[in-house]
């Protein structure tokens, strides 16, 4: 029966700006005894990608507001505030909390802001992996998220690359012959939440996912992106392609 395998990667060093993190995660696999292969998916948590795209800002984090300048600053919508909660929209489309600003795992009087372009940093991690060890790999970028009506938090995905972001099942029958008309499954975020239970944000910040859904949702080196746009029903990653023929 196909199974997804999730291995953590310990090991790697503290991650500062200008590290180059295809280099961090091949030999921390190799180190273990687990090295990345062809099909693997490695989901690399958010804040190492900021640190080493230099993401970190000076912030006092006594001072509120500063704080709430900062998270202003980050946002292109203010949907919604509670005391120093601010529930926004980042220039990414991305609806969170306070913008994605985030105090923790950061040397004190810091804050990591989100990667700038997180589907790019995913491709730039991919391309590392294969140009240092051959291997083609899929890369998703995690964050930590809330969830509307839900409590807790979960990973899901910010970036993408080379993996479907979401599987349109529209148009395809289920099990009774029935027509879907709204399923589209959101792969890459299932992947980033499968891989949360293995990965910590300080010592295991890394994890790669082998077998299925990370190898059937693969897309080859040279698929084009699919741009969701303007739609409110799903903020997937921008570059993540929706791919209406695989998944299983």
């Amino acid at each position: 029966m196909p199974e997804l395998r999730v291995i953590p990667l310990a090991g790697l060093p503290e991650v500062r700006a200008d590290d180059v993190i295809a280099e961090l995660v091949v030999t921390a696999a190799a180190a273990q005894d687990t090295p990345l292969a062809d099909g693997d998916c490695l989901v690399v948590t958010q804040k190492i990608v900021s640190k080493a795209e230099g993401r970190l800002v000076p912030l006092d984090p006594s001072d509120l507001a500063a704080r709430r300048a900062l998270v202003e600053s980050e946002s292109v919508r203010v949907l919604r505030r509670r005391g120093d909660l601010i529930i926004s929209e980042t220039r990414h489309g991305f609806v969170c909390a306070n913008a994605g600003v985030d105090l923790s795992n950061v040397e004190e009087g810091s804050a990591a802001l989100l990667p700038i372009d997180p589907d790019r940093s995913a491709k730039r991690i991919r391309d590392g992996v294969r140009a240092r060890g051959g291997m083609e790999v899929a890369v998703v970028v995690s964050d930590t998220f809330g969830r509307a009506w839900r409590h807790g938090l979960t990973d899901v995905a910010i970036g993408v690359s080379g993996l479907a972001g979401v599987v349109d099942l529209r148009g395809q029958r289920d099990a009774q012959g029935r027509e879907l008309l709204v399923t589209e499954v959101a792969v890459a975020d299932e992947v980033a939440s499968a891989t949360a239970t293995s990965v910590t944000r300080s010592s295991r910040p890394c994890a790669s996912g082998r077998g299925r859904p990370a190898s059937s949702c693969a897309l080859p080196p040279t698929t084009s992106s699919g741009d969701p746009g303007e739609d409110e029903r799903s903020r997937v990653p921008r570059g993540a392609a929706v791919d209406p023929g695989v998944h299983g």
